[in-house]
Formats: structure tokens, sequence, C-alpha cells
């Protein structure tokens, strides 16, 4: 499993900033488009997750997906990730950071077949939980 991870949102410039960030901190960069999964309603080449796995850290981005908004200031929150092995522990974090707060997305399985939800807790940060199908 691993520690929170920043997960950055842009308004169609999350290629262009996660290659500015490669160049600057190298490490492996992936990019996954809206198209690879056939999300439609936006465009296919738009950025549905990135991530750079760089010298003991990684960063993840998207940009923000279509049909919600953007807000300045909001471009930020952090993920927790791990496998199916961890799904209690990790559903016991995403229960516990949605009381007082707002669940965004219900934690629930997803097109790319992970379990995700997300939520704002009560003092306004964003979480986001990814629960893998392997371990």
């Amino acid at each position: 499993m691993s520690l929170p991870t920043p997960y950055l949102s842009f308004h169609g410039q999350a290629r262009e900033a996660m290659e500015f960030y490669h160049s600057v901190f190298g490490g492996e960069l992936t990019f996954s488009t809206y198209g690879d999964f056939g999300f439609e309603g936006g465009p296919a080449d738009g950025i549905m997750h990135s991530t750079l796995k760089g010298d003991g850290f990684d960063l993840m981005a998207s940009d923000t997906p279509p049909g919600m908004p953007h807000q300045e200031g909001s471009s930020i929150s952090l993920s927790l990730a791990g496998p199916k092995a961890d799904e209690d522990r990790l559903r016991g974090w995403f229960e516990k950071l949605c009381e007082g707060g707002k669940v965004t997305m219900p934690l629930e399985e997803q097109m790319w077949g992970d379990l995700y939800g997300a939520c704002t807790d009560r003092y306004g940060l964003n979480w986001m939980v990814d629960i893998g199908q392997e371990d």
C-alpha cells in the first residue's frame, strides 16, 4: 500500500504539466486517456490518469473530467491506493475520512476494474481511494 500521494488536477494541461515534471524529476511517466477507456463526452486525448514514478515518490494527475468544474485552488487531492488484500483497511480509511465531510464518488467498481471512491473531508481536503484488483 502506498502512502498518501499528491494527485493534481488540470484543465486540459495534464500531459504538458506531467511532461514538464518528468523533465525536472526524471523517473517513469505513464498516461491513460479518456479515449483509452471509451469515456464519452470529452476529448479522447484528455488525460484520465497519469503517474510519474520518481526517485522515492509518486505524483499523479489528470485533466478535470468532462462535466465537472475545475476550480482554482482545488487542483490537488491526496490518493490512497493498495491491492485487494488491503481492502478492509482502505475501506475503513475512506469511511472515516467521509465522516463529517462529503462523498463525491461512492467507493464502487469502476470501468477500469478497481474499486474507487472520492470524498472531501470535514476540513476541505480532497481524498481518493483506489483498491486494485490484484495483490
